[in-house]
């Protein structure tokens, strides 16, 4: 079955065709050659109006085909026009053999089924991301969305529930009513075990109905506990997989808790789905700041000669949330702060910034690129991680809990809510630069961002004559992925006025000033990669087992040896001990910085 899928998965459910004339056999042969029509390379505007052309086109269901036509020196000098008449009716022909609708449009629809519809994420994330790429005329124009749960749900009550989290955009109101109700009607709802292959044949039964003899193709959002997606993989690809167009699923993390249980988890999805089908999802990936770094770094000149360690002191990527785990401890204390954020969100950051220039846009190039970072780099060592845990505080009258007077965390946990470390990659571009990393719940502030702090200037003339100390004061790019998206570049300035005084300022590029529309939602995104086929921001099994490989050795001798972390107060900066970590290796946290 496996096999069948992944026979069809490259498949799109629209395609579009493209026309080469070269030699065949050394004879003058014209060769029209028809492709799948490839998402590579758009962004998601350009995958929009992709859909949006739904007139007037024919479409062709194949992977790759070719017409060949005797050629002589007269049809050579033919014209254009004759030219695109012979193309569109080799189309035609093709066309007609599986079948197009009369007025041109495609017989291809996609279902999406959310497998555990009723959970949380679900109801945030998932629906409200399905129906702003609906609003925005992103989905094809066939397509049905299926909730997928053991809760005994009626469709009129899925569409109830999901009702109360549809948002339209903040610049976009217009006719916001009327696309929800549109958008809740292709909304339906079917229940059952994620184990048992007698519901999701009853699913099958719901789906066929609904895709009305077209071409069907499936994805399936696993939002469920990783301890039952192989269950529902299983049951998902015998029972209920597309046998005309293609099936997909979409895994949440985590991906296991090392490397032996992550390559056991990939073994037996791989037992019913092909690489190319599994779309290992990491929501970070998907953020406007994240996706736009490739875009900074390799198509502005005067960044990308900078990028190394000549002209670069340092790294951080840093992550920070203003909350504790509030009544989810249960999930967080199996798994940890380094587990749920630094070995995914911050090493394929890490991976995306370091990465050489790849051949292309391509999902392979770009991937094989991150793979290539992650195998350079060098075996963390416990003495240059910091772990931590938040304690209560009182503040302002009100006393906030500590970690473990959450109910559902065990007492005596010594699951680190903090963790910082320094990571090294041995390659030429990057040996000696430390890479830091900072997580953390219960902090003084929620937000992500990479800061690169660059070398000092030689010669230190404004010390001389100032004062400035500016092997203190470098240059610092700063990307702000969230909240308030921006980009800002910190340089010395003179202050205006009689006297020779420098001081920071900030050549600053805040996205909520500078672009008016209002920035997608990363599962936006994902979601509609995932619908293409785009696998750029999807996380690979050799990326997966190189992550793991670098931080399992770690997490073993943390755990093993029972490692105490440093308490901090809840809604402070974190442990002490991240600051000594820091200045262990000459860099200075640039989020605590006067200026930051």
């Amino acid at each position: 079955m496996a096999s069948l899928s992944s026979s069809v998965s490259s498949r799109s459910y629209f395609s579009g065709y493209s026309a080469s004339f070269t030699p065949v056999n050394g004879d003058r042969h014209r060769s029209l050659s028809f492709l799948s029509a490839s998402p590579q390379g758009l962004n998601s505007h350009d995958l929009c109006l992709r859909f949006q052309r739904k007139s007037g086109r024919a479409s062709v269901f194949m992977q790759d085909g070719a017409i060949i036509a005797n050629s002589n020196s007269a049809e050579s000098k033919s014209s254009l026009k004759g030219l695109q008449d012979e193309v569109l009716s080799a189309l035609s022909q093709e066309a007609a053999k599986v079948g197009v609708e009369s007025d041109g449009q495609s017989q291809s629809t996609v279902s999406i089924t959310v497998v555990g519809a009723s959970g949380d994420l679900a109801k945030k994330k998932i629906f409200p991301a399905l129906f702003a790429l609906y609003y925005e005329d992103c989905l094809p124009e066939h397509f049905t969305i299926f909730g997928y749960s053991r809760s005994k749900m009626t469709d009129a009550e899925l569409r109830n529930m999901v009702s109360k989290t549809l948002t339209c955009r903040i610049d976009k109101r217009a006719n916001c009513g009327e696309k929800m109700e549109e958008f809740l009607k292709r909304c339906f709802y079917h229940s059952g075990q994620y184990d048992s292959q007698e519901h999701f044949t009853e699913l099958d039964k719901k789906l066929k109905e609904h895709e009305a003899g077209r071409i069907s193709n499936r994805l399936f959002y696993l939002s469920i506990p990783p301890n039952i997606f192989v269950d529902a993989v299983k049951c998902a690809s015998t029972s209920a997989s597309s046998v005309s167009g293609w099936t997909r699923v979409i895994v949440e993390k985590p991906f296991g808790r090392d490397s032996e249980t992550s390559a056991a988890l990939t073994k037996s999805l791989k037992q019913y789905l092909e690489e190319d089908q599994i779309f290992r999802i990491d929501h970070y990936l998907g953020k406007e700041l994240v996706e736009n770094l490739s875009v900074l770094r390799f198509s502005n000149l005067i960044f990308e000669p900078l990028w190394s360690r000549q002209y670069i002191r340092n790294v951080q990527f840093i992550f920070s949330e203003d909350f504790g785990t509030e009544g989810r401890g249960g999930y967080f204390d199996n798994y940890g702060i380094i587990r749920d954020i630094m070995q995914n969100h911050l090493l394929q950051i890490l991976a995306l910034f370091a990465m050489e220039t790849p051949v292309s846009l391509d999902a392979e190039d770009i991937r094989n690129e991150k793979v290539k970072v992650l195998r350079s780099m060098r075996p963390i060592r416990v003495e240059d991680v910091v772990i931590g845990q938040y304690k209560s505080h009182t503040k302002g009258g009100v006393t906030y809990p500590a970690y473990t007077d959450d109910k559902t965390v065990p007492k005596g946990s010594l699951t680190p809510t903090f963790a910082a470390a320094a990571l090294f990659i041995d390659n030429a571009r990057w040996d000696g630069v430390p890479f830091l990393m900072k997580a953390g719940k219960a902090l003084h502030t929620r937000s992500a961002e990479i800061r690169v702090q660059f070398r000092h200037v030689p010669g230190n003339l404004y010390n001389r004559n100032t004062g400035s100390d500016l092997d203190q004061a470098t240059n610092e790019l700063v990307i702000r992925v969230q909240p308030d998206e921006a980009i800002y570049l910190k340089i010395n300035n003179k202050v205006p006025g009689l006297g020779m005084r420098l001081d920071r300022s900030n050549l600053n590029l805040l996205y909520s000033a500078r672009y008016s529309k209002e920035i997608p939602d990363a599962y936006e995104r994902l979601l509609l990669d995932a619908i293409e086929g785009e696998r750029r921001l999807f996380i690979r099994s050799d990326e997966l087992d190189a992550a793991w490989s670098l931080f399992t050795p770690l997490l073993k001798e943390i755990e093993e040896k029972k490692r105490i972390p440093e308490y901090y107060p809840y809604g402070s900066r974190g442990p002490v001990g991240a600051h000594y970590l820091a200045a262990k290796h000459k860099v200075q946290w640039g989020d605590v910085s006067i200026d930051q």
